[in-house]
């Protein structure tokens, strides 16, 4: 054995992956008892769907999440 780590192909680059509505990560990633992030406020089925939703579904899930924060007040 080598001790070489195997090569990861890429991660796939989505077509609708678009700059428009830019994340709303804060680089503090931890969960709540809700399972929303403390950092940013989405939940973590929100987090996963990130990268494969439109400019539409993003923009629900940041107004979705500045909702989540502004009531945690």
């Amino acid at each position: 054995m080598t001790g070489t780590a195997p090569v990861r192909p890429p991660k796939p680059l989505y077509s609708n992956v678009s700059p428009a509505v830019p994340s709303p990560c804060t680089g503090v990633c931890r969960l709540d008892e809700q399972k929303v992030c403390l950092g940013c406020a989405r939940h973590v089925e929100d987090i996963r769907e990130w990268r494969s939703a439109d400019d539409e579904r993003r923009r629900v899930i940041v107004a979705q999440a500045a909702n989540r924060r502004a009531t945690s007040l």
